[in-house]
């Protein structure tokens, strides 16, 4: 049973990813999250810690009775293990320790997802051509500390969020860098999926890869190598940023002729925001476009950079609205 959110019974949202998780509290039905604030993820044993550190030092004694938390990683049954993290906790022993009348665990791209109808257009940038077509399915995709894949369906007058993993599934290489570097990554461990590249870890590995290709074996962080590549000194950098944007569009593209997007795709994550200018001039959009007999209808649909802050926070809060409606 979930009921409305007042200012002294709020919903208690938030965004746990494998480094940070975010908090923030909903006072009101079709509220927007407010006192938003970050924890890093390694200073807590679980959720329940962080989240009752947030509430003592945020809630300003109102006492929530529903939450909804969007994790990185797939929700199945009451346990869930954090993909990137060491979190490993139950919903109903979380729910029971924070005393919540209600608790619902989401995955991060499902929340993701579901605030694309709320946000403004402020809050993005697009990418290329294309029109957004209302009322038609939306899909997002994010590369942070791991890679993300969410879809968004209407029902009606209702949006239903799609749940999944689609940041692991199979890499498709264009070019013969990337095959090389594929080749690469499937001789050192088996398999290269999307997230093997389009993710912080990606960065690193791609990076040091392509130095190893040229005789010289380097190692950067991932925010060194972005620093770099937005210069002009590193070319290592400049072309693992290069082969990010493309890859990123070559598989925002196969997620939108995938779900048929037709109501745009939108790019997350903590990285494409970092690099925005340079993702608008790189090949994301032209490799978002090379769908072969789909180029016209890849073209037709548009790409946008999310820039809030916060989205996922404000799809858990659209999730717990749509509890509640579901409830009435």
């Amino acid at each position: 049973m979930i009921r409305a959110a007042t200012k002294k019974a709020p919903w208690l949202v938030a965004d746990v990813g494998g480094t940070n998780a975010r908090f923030a509290l909903v006072t009101s039905p079709k509220g927007v999250p407010e006192e938003a604030f970050v924890y890093p993820v390694a200073d807590f044993p679980n959720l329940a810690d962080a989240a009752q550190k947030y509430l003592d030092e945020h809630a300003k004694g109102a006492k929530p009775t529903a939450a909804c938390v969007a994790v990185a990683g797939p929700v199945v049954g009451d346990r869930f293990k954090l993909t990137n993290s060491h979190w490993d906790f139950s919903v109903e022993e979380t729910r029971t320790a924070l005393g919540l009348d209600a608790m619902f665990l989401v995955n991060d791209f499902t929340a993701l997802a579901r605030s694309l109808p709320r946000l403004k257009p402020f809050d993005l940038k697009q990418i290329g051509g294309g029109t957004s077509e209302e009322g038609q399915a939306m899909a997002v995709v994010g590369a942070g500390t791991g890679l993300g894949v969410g879809g968004l369906l209407p029902v009606g007058k209702r949006w239903i969020p799609i749940p999944g993993e689609g940041g692991h599934v199979d890499l498709s290489p264009v070019t013969g860098r990337e095959m090389r570097l594929a080749s690469a990554l499937i001789a050192d461990q088996g398999a290269v999926t999307g997230e093997c590249i389009l993710s912080g870890n990606g960065l690193e590995r791609v990076y040091k890869l392509l130095t190893s290709f040229d005789g010289a074996s380097k190692t950067l962080s991932a925010a060194e190598i972005t620093e770099a590549g937005l210069g002009k000194g590193d070319p290592h950098a400049r072309e693992t940023l290069n082969l990010f944007c493309a890859i990123l569009g070559g598989l925002a593209g196969n997620v939108a002729v995938t779900l048929g997007a037709r109501g745009g795709v939108y790019i997350g994550g903590g990285i494409a925001p970092r690099i925005a200018d340079f993702l608008s001039r790189s090949q994301f959009r032209a490799r978002f476009e090379n769908k072969y007999r789909m180029v016209e209808y890849a073209k037709r649909i548009p790409t946008f950079l999310i820039l809030a802050a916060t989205p996922a926070l404000d799809g858990a809060a659209a999730w717990l609205d749509d509890q509640l409606e579901f409830t009435a």
